[in-house]
């Protein structure tokens, strides 16, 4: 089972559907106790996802205050597969620039600034995907394929091995697909990004179930 973490700022239902599609069973988790409640229940958590929309600083605000904040970074620390998905990527970097400055997670070592003057914001719409990495994330991924961003803001990543995936827009070189270790995110929203996006789902599913497998534990 994968827990989509609820921050009060978004619409999970088109996140859930999309596992659902992939073959994913999911469970909505609203806060640490809730999370508290699972894990006392024997719930099989095999991986977790940050989902997003909004500002940055809500959602920080939002993990601290629902106790979600130490969920997140104890199955980082567990090594447990984390995927992050649009603002929810972002919230695995350092800092953010959006609206102030405001710590994030600090997991992926970058800053998430605002795109120049010089393009239009938000990067709306369908761009393609060029693969800077092998990754089990983006297994039968083509070149060219093409997924859905909606985002004002990018991530500029202080180490380029953490960049999987990029998409050009008008010139500029936007991660969209970043990894460390156990910790993965998208800049893209796959739930909304079709058949592509549906591949990149059911593949963070197989990336669960492997890393149960490594740990001597059946999927169930």
């Amino acid at each position: 089972m994968i827990a989509l973490l609820d921050l009060g700022i978004g619409n999970l239902s088109s996140v859930q559907s999309g596992f659902a599609r992939a073959g994913g069973e999911t469970v909505i988790v609203p806060s640490g106790e809730a999370w508290a409640h699972l894990l006392a229940g024997g719930a099989p958590i095999e991986g977790l996802v940050l989902p997003g929309v909004g500002a940055f600083g809500d959602a920080m605000f939002q993990l601290r205050t629902s106790g979600l904040l130490p969920v997140v970074r104890q199955m980082a620390r567990d090594g447990k597969p984390v995927l992050g998905i649009c603002l929810g990527m972002q919230l695995l970097l350092s800092i953010s620039e959006e609206h102030g400055s405001h710590v994030g997670l600090g997991i992926i070592p970058g800053t998430v600034t605002r795109f120049p003057s010089t393009v239009k914001v938000p990067h709306m719409g369908w761009n393609n995907l060029v693969q800077v990495a092998h990754h089990p994330l983006l297994r039968d991924i083509k070149p060219g394929d093409y997924v859905y961003f909606v985002h004002s803001y990018r991530a500029q990543l202080q180490n380029e091995k953490h960049l999987l995936a990029a998409a050009d827009y008008n010139g500029i070189t936007v991660p969209a697909v970043i990894g460390k270790d156990n910790i993965l995110g998208t800049q893209f929203h796959p739930e909304k990004s079709g058949r592509v996006g549906e591949v990149i789902l059911r593949n963070f599913v197989q990336i669960c179930i492997a890393a149960q497998v490594a740990e001597g534990r059946a999927p169930r």
